[in-house]
C-alpha cells in the first residue's frame, strides 16, 4: 500500500438554519485523488441526527475496478478554529464503484447543535482529514473483494448489512474479546446468519431454526457482542411462532369438529332418508289396498 500524506480540507455553511436539502462541499485533493464532504442538515432519512459523508468526486468518470482505500475524520469547528466535534473512522474504508461514499447517517445529534459555540452566527464550519493509503485506476472485480466495516472484514455484498448493525447499534462491537480477524469474521457472518433467521416469514420458520439461533445468541453474547436487540427480536418470533401455532392447532381442532359434525350430519340426512322411503313405501302399500278394497265392493 502506499502512504500518502494527510490532508486538511474546511468548509463553511452560512445560514445553516435555514437548510433543508444535502450540502456538497467543494471538491479537493488528497492522495492524488478528488474528494467532496457531503452534509444533510436534517439527516439522511434520520430525523434527530445530522450525517456525514466523505464521498469520491465524479465516479462515474474513473475506470473500471477503481479502488481508493482511505482513514479520515470529521470535524467542528468554532470561529476560532477550536474542536469542538468530532467523528473518527480510523480503519481504512474501501471506495469503489459500489461504494463512493463513507461516514456516519448519525454523526451529531442535531440537539447536540444548538449548544453554544457549534452554530455561531448560523455558521456551521466542518473539517475533514483525510489519508489515503492506496489508489487503484484501473483492476478486475470479482466480488470476492474485502471490504473493512469498523474493523471487520466482510465480503462486498454484506457491507450494506455489516453498515447498518454500525449505525442502528454502535455499541454492537465495542466490548468483544477476539482480536483475530478470521474470529472477528466467523462471528460477524454468525450475526448476519441470526439477523436473516429471525426476519424469515413465521411460517418457514423450524423449531431447529429457533433453537440454533437461541445458542448463537448465547455464543455471540459471550463473545462480548452487544444483543439486547436480537434477545428482544428472537423472544418476539418465538411468542409470536407459539401463538400462530397454538392458533393453527385450535383452527385444526375447528376442522376436525366440523368435519365430524358433517359425518353426523350424513348420517341423519341418510337415517332420514331411509325414513322417508320407508314412509313412502308404507303409503304406497295403503294406496294398493284401498284399491283392492274399492273394487270389491
Amino acid at each position: 500500500m502506499e502512504d500518502h500524506k494527510q490532508t486538511s480540507f474546511t468548509f463553511e455553511i452560512d445560514n445553516f438554519s435555514e437548510k433543508q436539502s444535502v450540502i456538497s462541499s467543494t471538491t479537493f485533493l488528497s492522495g492524488g485523488c478528488e474528494w467532496y464532504v457531503k452534509v444533510h442538515p436534517k439527516g439522511d432519512h434520520i430525523d434527530d441526527h445530522l450525517s456525514m459523508y466523505l464521498c469520491v468526486a465524479n465516479p462515474e468518470s474513473l475506470r473500471f475496478g477503481w479502488k481508493r482505500r482511505a482513514s479520515f475524520s470529521i470535524h467542528l469547528l468554532n470561529q476560532s478554529g477550536n474542536e469542538l466535534y468530532r467523528k473518527d473512522e480510523p480503519f481504512c474504508q474501501l471506495f469503489c464503484a459500489q461504494f463512493t461514499l463513507m461516514g456516519w447517517p448519525k454523526a451529531v445529534p442535531l440537539e447536540t447543535l444548538q449548544e453554544k459555540g457549534f452554530l455561531e452566527n448560523d455558521k456551521l464550519i466542518v473539517n475533514v482529514l483525510v489519508k489515503v493509503a492506496q489508489v487503484v485506476d484501473e483492476g478486475y472485480v470479482t466480488g470476492n473483494e474485502m471490504f473493512d466495516v469498523n474493523g471487520f472484514q466482510v465480503l462486498l455484498p454484506q457491507v450494506p448489512s455489516v453498515s447498518w448493525i454500525f449505525v442502528e447499534h454502535p455499541d454492537f462491537a465495542v466490548k468483544i474479546r477476539p482480536k483475530n480477524q478470521w474470529v472477528k469474521t466467523t462471528y460477524m457472518n454468525i450475526s448476519l446468519g441470526l439477523i436473516e433467521t429471525l426476519n424469515k416469514p413465521l411460517h418457514s420458520l423450524t423449531e431447529t431454526e429457533l433453537s440454533n439461533a437461541e445458542s448463537d445468541l448465547i455464543d455471540l453474547t459471550e463473545a462480548g457482542f452487544e444483543l439486547d436487540w436480537l434477545k428482544i427480536k428472537l423472544d418476539q418470533v418465538s411468542l409470536e411462532r407459539k401463538k400462530d401455532n397454538a392458533d393453527g392447532f385450535r383452527v385444526q381442532e375447528l376442522v376436525e369438529h366440523i368435519n365430524n359434525l358433517k359425518v353426523e350430519l350424513n348420517k341423519e340426512q341418510t337415517k332420514s332418508a331411509a325414513k322417508i322411503l320407508s314412509l313412502e313405501k308404507t303409503v304406497s302399500h295403503l294406496k294398493d289396498e284401498r284399491k283392492k278394497i274399492a273394487k270389491s265392493l
